[in-house]
């Protein structure tokens, strides 16, 4: 009788306590990372990737209980610079061809704050594997002014050693430590896309 007791009392429960993480879609032309690194100690040195690819499965109520998947081309870099675009895709640094990936994936976060979190995750690039530590910032959640459906963006910062992944060329002279900026703007993902 408990046993049949404890079934009735889980059927009656809100169906949101069981809810899982939601999909959500990169949105490309609002999603930018930034990276800089020091040059020679004579300048802060810029780069961008922009235009990628990517999900969250987001979980409003446990938001621990959420991922991120994030893929871009390495040779979809943008630098502001021919020359200097060239000489980081060669042998110096990524030695890039077509197909060259920049991938991250989480593995864990942890909840630090009401609208912040640490999500650590592994970090693939120039066929090296890495785990990172992103500090995340939930900026807003709503329902976008413009498309009308639900909205998500986010920051977050990470600090990366070009040396670990095997593009440290000119180390220490120009800074091995390369601080990364990262915002990313989300749509909640429409029924037949979730189920993708």
């Amino acid at each position: 009788m408990k046993t049949f007791a404890f079934a009735a009392a889980l059927t009656a429960l809100p169906l949101a306590a069981f809810a899982a993480p939601e999909k959500w879609i990169l949105d490309p032309s609002h999603s930018q990372i930034v990276f800089n690194y020091n040059h020679l100690g004579f300048s802060t040195t810029y780069g961008m990737f922009s235009g990628f690819e990517g999900e969250i499965m987001f979980d409003e109520e446990d938001p621990a209980n959420s991922s991120v998947e994030v893929s871009f081309p390495v040779m979809s870099m943008f630098t502001g610079w021919e020359a200097r675009f060239n000489h980081f895709m060669a042998d110096d640094f990524f030695g890039a061809e077509d197909g060259d990936m920049v991938t991250f994936t989480s593995t864990g976060i942890e909840v630090t704050g009401e609208n912040t979190a640490e999500i650590t995750g592994d970090l693939s690039m120039n066929g090296v594997t890495k785990a990172v530590t992103l500090d995340a910032t939930l900026n807003q959640q709503m329902a976008h002014p413009m498309e009308n459906k639900p909205w998500v963006g986010f920051d977050a910062t990470t600090t990366v050693l070009r040396s670990d992944f095997n593009v440290g060329a000119f180390a220490p002279y120009v800074s091995d430590e390369v601080q990364v900026m990262i915002s990313i703007e989300a749509s909640k993902a429409d029924v037949d896309q979730a189920s993708n």
